[in-house]
């Protein structure tokens, strides 16, 4: 005959391995939380304004960049990664489609020279270097000055929209023999679009001759 204890061994031993499943669980939870809030941030517009100047209309912006292991290895193996740069502006129409003003697009690009071990930045007209990779994205996520627009493009006092995204120009990357060797296959990484709206600023006066002295 089994005693009381026989009786109630088993199920304490299966209630203390519940137990322990269950703290496991929540523990693999929490971690899972603390893994999540101190990964970094994903590739995104931070802010952009577009300005008037003398020879029109400029747009700044700050994008920040982060990239996957597989776009930092190939950086370290000499392979170049191309990013578009894209912004849409349209005019708002209550009875229509809105208008479509202009689509620029800028090109810009980042690779690391094996011979001086230091990253080189290309953005327009721009060539800069840098000694670290994250000197060298904030310099890439950095618009100062992109003329976007001609002067009188925009109707001063309009009410205008704008979006802007940054992308990895995937049909510039080398063949696929080319990167195989390259560990990971993640070969993504965009911003989502930043929309913002605006009015355009009154127009600069031209600048005037000065007189000879």
């Amino acid at each position: 005959m089994l005693s009381t204890m026989d009786f109630f061994t088993p199920c304490y031993a299966r209630r203390e391995a519940a137990f322990r499943w269950l703290a496991g669980l929540f523990l693999g939870i929490w971690l899972s939380g603390v893994v999540a809030a101190t990964a970094p941030d994903k590739s995104a517009v931070k802010q952009a304004a577009i300005q008037i100047t003398q020879q029109g209309y400029v747009l700044d912006a700050d994008v920040n960049i982060v990239l996957n292991r597989t776009l930092e290895n190939a950086l370290t193996k000499g392979i170049n990664l191309y990013f578009v740069l894209e912004l849409e502006l349209t005019r708002p129409r209550n009875w229509w489609f809105d208008e479509n003003i202009a689509e620029p697009v800028r090109k810009l690009r980042i690779y690391y020279h094996l011979l001086l071990r230091r990253y080189v930045v290309e953005t327009g007209y721009t060539t800069q270097t840098a000694a670290s990779l994250s000197e060298a994205l904030a310099m890439l996520g950095r618009v100062e000055a992109w003329q976007v627009l001609d002067r009188g493009a925009l109707q001063p006092g309009q009410r205008y929209d704008a979006r802007l995204r940054l992308r990895l120009d995937t049909a510039q990357l080398p063949k696929p023999l080319s990167i195989g060797a390259v560990s990971g296959d993640n070969w993504e990484m965009t911003t989502s679009w930043y929309d913002w709206s605006f009015e355009a600023p009154a127009t600069l006066p031209s600048p005037t001759s000065q007189p000879l002295p």
